[in-house]
């Protein structure tokens, strides 16, 4: 299993279990989150409840959850949005902590396609929710959720040279 985190802070983000297509020159990864309910199930065994002592299950938590299994599995935590000059002062910083960790390979694709990745990013900030790994550090890696026409679940764009591959 692969599990890739954030190059920055060392959060887990992402694991091959969820399937990324390439976007931007490779500079974003898109992939699709999905709705699940994490909880209590209802199971019918064939009893009959009031037929029985009591009728009431004592002690059994019925509250089921719905969760976006990304967010869920990677424990994200969701951020405030941010306005263009916001944002565009995030790529900025982002950009200076990061390039230094990537080799001259990747630096040279990274800075070749940020611009584009921005231009693309920037007309959505108003529909993106935005995520941080489970430590919340400053200088990490966004993620960006959001949900194309129609779609009844969101979808997930990662930066991918602030992504490093692990193995497990």
């Amino acid at each position: 299993m692969l599990v890739y985190t954030d190059l920055l802070s060392g959060d887990e983000l992402l694991s091959d279990s969820f399937p990324y297509k390439e976007i931007e020159n490779g500079i974003l990864w898109e992939v699709e989150g999905k709705w699940v309910t994490l909880g209590a199930v209802d199971v019918n065994i064939g009893a009959n409840p009031s037929a029985e002592e009591g009728g009431e299950d004592e002690g059994v938590d019925d509250s089921a959850q719905k969760v976006v299994d990304i967010v869920d599995t990677f424990r994200l935590q969701e951020q405030p949005t941010y306005d263009k000059k916001g944002f565009v002062a995030y790529i900025k910083k982002y950009i200076k902590s990061l390039t230094p960790k990537l080799n001259e390979e990747q630096q040279e694709s990274f800075k070749k396609g940020i611009e584009g990745a921005t231009k693309y990013l920037l007309p959505k900030l108003k529909d993106f929710q935005f995520f941080v790994g489970e430590s919340m550090h400053d200088d990490s890696s966004l993620v960006f959720a959001y949900y194309k026409d129609g779609a009844t679940n969101p979808t997930f764009l990662y930066f991918a040279h602030g992504l490093k591959e692990v193995k497990c």
